[in-house]
Parts: C-alpha cells; sequence; structure tokens
C-alpha cells in the first residue's frame, strides 16, 4: 500500500505519483484518488477481475451500477452513445460535479453496468483526477468509502475504509467541496434528477432548452 502526495500544480513528484497509480490501475488493482467532490476509488472497468474486487472492497451490492470517470468528450464516445442533450450537458458543465447517465455503450462490461444498458459518466474537475484518467482511459469513479458510510473528504478516511485492499492513495488533502456529484439521467430527451447535488435541476433545464 503507498500513499503518494500530489497537488493540483502537477509538479514533478505529482505526475511521479500519477504515474505510479496509473500503472496500478492498469495492473488490475485499486486506486484512490481526489476528485472535484470526495475521494473516488477507481479502477480498470474493463478488467472485470477487478470491477468484482472494487464491489466487494466497498461491500457494495452487485445490482448497484458503477460510474466512470472520463478527461474529456472524445472519451466519453468510447463508453456511451453521444445525443445532443448529453454534448449539450457536457459542454455546459463538464469538467464539474456533474454525473450524466446515458445509455452505454456495447465494449462496457455488464458487470460495471450491473446488466443495464445505461451507464454514468463523470468528467471530474480536478487536475490530478484528469491527468489519472489520461493515462488510464476511462475509470471506475465511486466514493471512496463502504457502502452507506460516509463519503471520504481525506485520504486518512479513505484508509480507514480500505486499508491494503487499495494499492496506491493519491494524497491531495481535503477533497474538493465534499458533496457528491448530481446526477442526471437523461431518456429520449427527458430529464430525471436522482441525485441532487451543487447543479441544481433549473441548471440543467436551462442548459437544455434554452
Amino acid at each position: 500500500m503507498n500513499v503518494l502526495k500530489c497537488n493540483s500544480k502537477l509538479d514533478a513528484a505529482t505526475i511521479e505519483s500519477i504515474d505510479k497509480a496509473a500503472a496500478d490501475v492498469m495492473s488490475g488493482n485499486l486506486v484512490v484518488y481526489p476528485t472535484d467532490t470526495v475521494y473516488g476509488i477507481g479502477a480498470n472497468p474493463f478488467d472485470q477481475v477487478a470491477v468484482k474486487k472494487l464491489f466487494v472492497a466497498k461491500n457494495r451490492p452487485f445490482d448497484m451500477p458503477l460510474t466512470l470517470a472520463v478527461a474529456d468528450k472524445a472519451m466519453v464516445e468510447q463508453i456511451a452513445i453521444m445525443t445532443k442533450p448529453v454534448e449539450k450537458l457536457i459542454d455546459a458543465f463538464l469538467p464539474g460535479p456533474l454525473t450524466i447517465i446515458t445509455n452505454k455503450n456495447p465494449n462496457v462490461p455488464d458487470m460495471v453496468t450491473s446488466m443495464s444498458f445505461k451507464v454514468g459518466i463523470r468528467i471530474p474537475d480536478d487536475p490530478v483526477a484528469l491527468e489519472l484518467i489520461k493515462r488510464t482511459g476511462p475509470i471506475i469513479a465511486t466514493s471512496a468509502n463502504l457502502h452507506s458510510q460516509p463519503d471520504a473528504t481525506t485520504v486518512e478516511e479513505a484508509q480507514q475504509a480500505f486499508g491494503d485492499k487499495v494499492s496506491t492513495y493519491l494524497d491531495k488533502g481535503i477533497s474538493g467541496t465534499g458533496r457528491p456529484s448530481t446526477i442526471v439521467w437523461i431518456s429520449d430527451n427527458k430529464v430525471e434528477i436522482i441525485r441532487q447535488g451543487d447543479i441544481s435541476k433549473k441548471q440543467i433545464e436551462d442548459a437544455l432548452y434554452a
């Protein structure tokens, strides 16, 4: 288990830490990393052994789908169907504290989405997270806590939850807002707020229909 310091300036030491964490992800291990909301625990979504390892580490029911984080719009298209409403929300709010649920591409493993045809997508507004994702490609982005327990806003809280089940912890101090993202589901041009966060339903509707 490694705890590696990092910062938003992306200095040489931070880049070295990110490189080590990315190598861990691509080797099938779990990592904890900062985001713009709370700390996340990540794994390679295309490695089903790693995905199962993450479900077990979190005590998360296998019928609860996982969100994926990406670095940009091009990476969204690797995992989801890019519709006009999805593109509008990406342009308006991402990177930022918004998770968009939309139809997935067939290459996303069913284990990640709990057999659903939908997938949740995030582009976190955090330079460390984005640099990590640029190296790994799409990464699982679920909060770094045990299922139903409080979200981790520090690496110490994540360590208490996972210990050596996580190979690398990227420690950036206290996480962004400490509040989870807004989750919105877009289907047939209909919008449903699944979880309210900093971005309101009105802001989302204004972006879609203005």
